[in-house]
């Protein structure tokens, strides 16, 4: 009699190869979130770049900076309508300083619902100018975190985790003088 062999695989092979499996995606899924953090950080740094670059190219092309409504304040509003010349009161000749899109939850930085520009986790964009011109702004820190008193800058920006609830928030705070 012809012995037939049989190539399939066994419920215990098969149970063995998902256990497997389910073990390699638990070891990858904290390197992605890690991965999408680190971006999302990146993407932090280079908006408090790219918002004091714009001041100073603001101040440049109008001879004096832009108000922010005191010494310190967000980035919103007046500002952000100013820099992005969807207002002319404060930027006669319509030229765009800095292009922000729409706020997106976890995922991308952006104006909200109320006209503030928020980083990836949503925590608004703080700025402090220098409204006297001696280079010293003083105040400006990331929170929470050490407050920088006599920083030799015109202008600092950095993103506000005073109301951040998630404990890695201290690790997501940048600074334009980083």
């Amino acid at each position: 009699m012809a012995r037939i062999s049989s190539r399939a695989f066994t419920l215990i092979e098969l149970l063995i190869v998902i256990a497997i499996i389910g073990i390699l995606m638990a070891l990858l899924f904290p390197a992605v979130n890690g991965a999408i953090d680190a971006a999302r950080k990146a993407q932090a740094k280079n908006d408090v770049t790219q918002i004091a670059t714009a001041v100073v190219a603001y101040e440049t092309e109008y001879g004096k900076l832009p108000d922010i409504g005191g010494e310190k304040g967000n980035v919103d509003g007046t500002l952000v309508k100013t820099l992005t010349a969807e207002s002319t009161n404060n930027n006669p000749r319509k030229i765009v300083f800095i292009e922000i899109g729409q706020w997106k939850k976890n995922s991308k930085s952006g104006t909200n619902d109320s006209g503030a520009f928020v980083d990836a986790w949503g925590n608004p964009y703080k700025i402090a100018i220098d409204n006297d011109y001696d280079n010293t702004i003083s105040g400006a820190g990331k929170s929470p975190g050490p407050t920088v008193s006599g920083l030799r800058k015109k202008v600092a920006v950095w993103n506000d985790l005073t109301n951040a609830t998630d404990p890695k928030s201290k690790r997501r705070g940048v600074g334009s003088w980083e």
